[in-house]
């Protein structure tokens, strides 16, 4: 996957309607999660519905080479951890397209002896990893980057706790803190100055860990042991993105997500397509572990689709959501205006830059900024040739932006949505009524 020329394309032909219903492939974020910590607890873990997608296996490989084992049955991965004692393998870890495995492991690795090396692919190799290093490094770890980016050595040894304040929101770089704290000597702490999504509280809280609230930090004490779980994982919030913003495209959509992962962490997105137009019903609702699940419906206010300003802290907490809800922008009434993104530019891709150059392929006018963009609504767009980076949220959002398109859309590098959905195009051929 490394090179455009070598990439598959698909063709999106326009839709008339959105309809169905949907179990989502299991939340990534959780699954990366519930990987690691079963992969480093002790006895053997049950987890139903893990993502299907390459990156959480990634995770699930790298503990694997460090000790763990794994066996699959149909949906169910069974999971013998190693016992709090990871191993060092010969080979370096790959990480693949991971972000969250090397950033997540390196917090994991840390405190253990040997050493132990991280790469990834081209995309993965180019993205920041000093935001990790920093706080590690202040509770006694070695860690060696490459100009600030991967590969990525640690040599483990012991740490010892820290008070640390996030410099910029990141579920990875917190995640990394606690998985360290984890193990350290002492009361490791850590605040927030915008709360990011709470996936890896619940989840060490899930495998036994205490963690304490209080007030804007978080406390956790270094020694703790963790057991195995039996546990399901909800369907993907960021998966859901796609299909939710399809269903904002025509009036008479009708879709239900089963089984959908609702953490008030990540629920930004619902309230935001509310804003925009859909109506969403919650038909169920429940909790495993601290993650809320539930099944709702979401179809389209008569009064069509409204746009949008997103900036601050709500830019955070919709950084994947952000690509294919600007994907939409041109189909709003009043637009989408998007500030405070610049995350944006160091994910997979420049994803600022990719939605700025395929919106235009399909004749929109857009705005670009060093953080965000505005895109004006009433637009009509034409089937274009997308360029998706081999970014899998990319040739996922722009597929759904060509249900509405005047005429075909190509995209290239389409196989790039296996990174996070093997099953996209499935279930949008599925739904879309044509």
């Amino acid at each position: 996957m490394s090179s455009a020329a070598s990439s598959s394309i698909k063709i999106i032909a326009p839709a008339r309607g959105f309809r169905g219903s949907l179990a989502l492939p299991g939340d990534k974020s959780i699954s990366h999660r519930y990987a690691m910590l079963a992969g480093f607890a002790v006895g053997t873990s049950r987890i139903t519905n893990f993502s299907t997608g390459q990156d959480p296996h990634s995770s699930l490989a790298c503990m694997e080479a460090m000790g763990a084992s794994s066996k699959t049955t149909g949906r169910v991965i069974e999971v013998t951890g190693t016992g709090g004692v990871l191993r060092a393998p010969s080979q370096p870890l790959d990480c693949g397209n991971s972000g969250s495995t090397m950033r997540m492991l390196a917090g994991l690795i840390a405190a253990q002896d040997g050493d132990f090396t991280l790469i990834g692919d081209e995309s993965l190799t180019v993205r920041p990893m000093e935001r990790i290093r920093k706080p590690l490094t202040a509770m006694g770890a070695r860690i060696d980057l490459t100009d600030g980016h991967a590969p990525m050595t640690i040599h483990g040894g012991p740490l010892k706790a820290i008070d640390f304040d996030t410099p910029i929101p990141s579920a990875q770089v917190k995640t990394a803190v606690l998985f360290a704290g984890l193990q350290a000597t002492g009361v490791t702490s850590l605040s927030e100055s915008v709360r990011t999504r709470d996936h890896s509280e619940h989840a060490l809280r899930a495998f036994g860990a205490k963690l304490e609230r209080d007030g804007e930090r978080l406390h956790i004490a270094g020694g703790q042991k963790l057991h195995g779980i039996d546990v399901t994982v909800p369907g993907d919030m960021s998966s859901a993105a796609f299909f939710l913003c399809a269903a904002l495209l025509f009036e008479d959509s009708n879709l239900v997500l089963d089984a959908l992962g609702m953490n008030p962490t990540r629920s930004a997105l619902l309230d935001v397509v509310s804003a925009l137009g859909g109506v969403i019903k919650v038909l169920d609702v429940g909790e495993q572990y601290g993650e809320m699940v539930g099944t709702i419906q979401v179809n389209r206010s008569p009064r069509g689709l409204k746009g949008i300003n997103i900036s601050g802290s709500l830019s955070a907490q919709l950084i994947d959501e952000l690509p294919v809800l600007a994907a939409i922008g041109p189909y709003t009434t009043d637009g989408i205006r998007i500030r405070d993104a610049k995350e944006l530019r160091v994910k997979e891709s420049d994803r600022i830059a990719l939605v700025v150059k395929n919106l235009r392929a399909m004749g929109a006018e857009v705005v670009e900024h060093d953080d965000g963009m505005d895109i004006p609504g009433g637009q009509t767009l034409r089937g274009g040739v997308i360029d998706s980076g081999l970014d899998h949220r990319i040739a996922m959002a722009f597929s759904i932006a060509a249900l509405r398109a005047e005429g075909e859309t190509e995209i290239h590098g389409a196989e790039a949505a296996a990174i996070s959905f093997p099953e996209f195009f499935d279930y949008l051929d599925e739904m879309a009524v044509r």
